[in-house]
This record gives C-alpha cells, structure tokens and sequence, in this order.
C-alpha cells in the first residue's frame, strides 16, 4: 500500500498468546521463553504462509531468498535495530521490559489498517482518500 510520505515499519507485536505457533502444520514455530520471541525452524518450515494468515498483524512474511516464514527474533534479546536507532541519536526504538498487564495482540494491526490511521489523523477526511 504506497501513501505519499507515509513509511510505515510492520513489526511483531509478540502477542502474549502467539497465534501463528499453534497455527503451522509442521510445528516451525516456537516460543522463545527467555527472549519472549517466535523462532522459526527454517529447516522445517514449508513455505505455506498459513502463520502469515493467522497472524492478527499479518507480520511474518516468506523471506525472498528461501521462501521461508521470517519474524523477527529478537536477536537473541538484544534487538540490534534499537542499539543501532539510539547510537544513530534518532531515539525513535527502545528496548523496554514488557509489563504482563498488556496484552500486547491490541497492537497487532494488518499494515493497511495502521496506515490507513496514520493518514486518516495525518491528512484527515482526505487521507482516507488516499489509501
């Protein structure tokens, strides 16, 4: 979906009960217990997409090189992404403990719904117009 001056970053919300997991027919998924991350096996993985369905984000996505399912590891619970936004200054990604009361699947949005928000509160009545 291409909106003018719109980029948004579509990332995993780490949903507390992971739907993606129980939803791959082969068990390529897992749940990382100490990072709080889903691994994929790519050994295992088919290339089905049926996570990518059950996905409430619809986050992971078939990596082009091999086909497989990609989500974001959490680099083994040191998010590089974050070291490398605060060393560049631009503060926009931090590493935060996660609080147990959230249920963090509310943040699991398909990426037309998040910029579909986004252009809706940044242009108002006619960004809806331009999704």
């Amino acid at each position: 979906m291409l909106v003018p001056t719109l980029e948004i970053p579509h990332l995993c919300a780490q949903c507390h009960d992971a739907p993606c997991i129980p939803s791959c027919p082969v068990n390529a998924l897992s749940w990382d217990q100490k990072t709080g991350a889903v691994l994929v096996d790519r050994e295992t993985c088919t290339s089905c997409g049926i996570c990518i369905e059950a996905c409430p984000g619809r986050v992971p996505f078939l990596h082009p090189l091999d086909s497989k399912a990609t989500i974001c590891d959490l680099c083994q619970g040191d998010p590089q992404c974050a070291k490398v936004c605060q060393e560049a200054r631009y503060n926009a990604l931090w590493r935060a403990k996660r609080p147990e009361s959230v249920s963090y699947r509310l943040y699991a949005k398909k990426p037309e719904d998040v910029v579909k928000e986004l252009a809706t509160r940044l242009y108002g009545e006619m960004g809806q117009e331009l999704v």
